[in-house]
């Protein structure tokens, strides 16, 4: 039986931007399932993912990209049935490290300046990035006319989610693979490289003039390390 495939996006994005990694996953007979990712607190979107998980029969494949790499580092905490795990431009945080705290590791990331502010009623606040700069800043690798498109539906990320620190995360203890981009103006290329040597990773590819939004402008590089890590785990 071939393992289930669980695709969780991140921050300024939805379960859409996985469309051409998951066409050809599916090409290859793997079943898929984009969860989804409140974008509300790292706990909170964690419990989600893993109810998720809690359904599905059979090894799982956990992917994620950006802010969705530090939720399924928690989320499959518990689930013995997930093999692996796919870093794609993403988090993968220590216990009590927060997103926030590691995209200001390194030198590099220019997201901070982009973002416009939401206050909530509850005192929170939510971010998105300008939809001015949502090209240049997110996925410069596609053309203008997708870009416009995918900053309108951009889903805010809350500020208790950048601030939450993880939980003792999965990848201690599952095996790991990243994808990166060599342009990730979001988390910066030392941190992606940080954050792969410091989990392990099985293997790590480094995507020379890619941008962060890599399951939209890179799929085939993205869905090809998936389905490494499927096979690895057969």
């Amino acid at each position: 039986m071939k393992p289930t495939i669980v695709l969780v996006h991140g921050a300024f994005a939805e379960s859409a931007s996985w469309n051409e990694v998951t066409r050809r996953l599916l090409t290859d007979g793997y079943p898929v399932i984009a969860a989804p990712n409140p974008l509300r607190s790292l706990s909170g979107d964690a419990a989600v993912v893993s109810s998720v998980l809690g359904t599905i029969d059979g090894p799982v494949v956990l992917v994620g990209h950006s802010y969705g790499g530090a939720v399924m580092s928690n989320a499959a905490v518990g689930h013995d049935h997930v093999k692996a795990l796919v870093f794609v431009a993403a988090f993968a945080p220590e216990a009590g490290e927060s997103i926030g705290e590691l995209s200001g590791k390194f030198p590099g990331g220019t997201l901070g300046d982009t973002l416009t502010q939401v206050p909530l009623p509850d005192g929170t606040v939510d971010l998105y990035i300008r939809q001015d700069k949502y090209h240049q800043q997110f996925i410069a690798d596609v053309p203008a006319e997708q870009a416009a498109l995918d900053a309108v539906a951009q889903r805010p990320l809350n500020t208790t989610a950048l601030n939450e620190g993880s939980g003792e995360p999965a990848w201690k203890s599952v095996p790991s693979w990243f994808v990166y981009p060599e342009s990730d103006y979001n988390i910066p290329l030392e941190a992606h490289r940080f954050m792969a040597a410091r989990a392990g990773a099985r293997k790590s590819v480094e995507l020379p003039g890619a941008s962060h939004a890599i399951p939209t402008s890179e799929p085939a590089a993205v869905a090809g390390l998936i389905l490494q890590a499927a096979a690895a785990i057969a």
